[in-house]
């Protein structure tokens, strides 16, 4: 991009409009040297660390477990992604899983939204795919973030909050069991992913569960 240098009194501003969208960003004369937009635009997530994982061949004691617990069973449905949003919590300092599953694999990873946490409670998302996912996803960083509003950043800007610790691919569920932790990073919200996508006829039986440590 080339630099253009423009003199500016008290109480001037500069307006920049944008010549694919037309979108137009007022930014005042006012604002300090390292401005805020261009802090906004820089500011980038620290790097995430990877999980420890590993497996347990107790298929039947996990299974016959999870079976009694009131959430520790559910059906992803052929087609579907199903998100698990796990905020941190304040007793916690370490968050573990394990999942097993029924006859077939399963696609899985884990993800992480550097965002406030207001409830501690755990939340499960149903999409059709992980295209659907992003478009939600798309909605609600539009929804708070209005076009040409400098205070509170632009689209892309929100987007470098989620940061990935793994990324989603099958697991061989239906034979070990799987599990992991993560060391919190921060405050934020874990998304655990079970990718059930790329099959087109087969229902997938998830045992689940999720628990932090101190």
């Amino acid at each position: 991009l080339t630099s253009y240098h423009v003199p500016q009194g008290v109480g001037d501003i500069v307006m920049i409009q944008s010549d694919h969208t037309g979108a137009v960003d007022i930014l005042s004369a006012e604002l300090e040297t390292a401005d805020l937009l261009g802090e906004q635009r820089k500011a980038q997530p620290p790097p995430l660390a990877a999980p420890t994982m590993w497996t347990t061949e107790k298929m039947k004691e996990f299974k016959a477990k999870m079976g009694k617990e009131k959430n520790g069973r559910m059906v992803v449905k052929r087609g579907e992604v199903v998100t698990v949003r796990v905020p941190t919590h304040p007793e916690g300092k370490c968050i573990c899983w394990e999942f097993a599953t029924d006859d077939y694999d399963i696609g899985f990873g884990v993800y992480f939204d550097w965002t406030t946490v207001t409830s501690t409670a755990i939340t499960v998302q149903v999409s059709d795919s992980s295209d659907e996912e992003d478009e939600e996803e798309d909605e609600e960083i539009e929804g708070l973030s209005p076009v040409g509003d400098v205070e509170r950043g632009s689209k892309s800007y929100l987007r470098n909050r989620y940061g990935e610790i793994t990324p989603v691919y099958r697991r061989n569920s239906h034979r070990e069991v799987q599990a992991g932790s993560h060391q919190y990073p921060g405050e934020g919200i874990y998304l655990l992913k079970f990718d059930n996508s790329y099959s087109l006829l087969r229902n997938k039986t998830l045992f689940f569960h999720v628990y932090y440590t101190s």
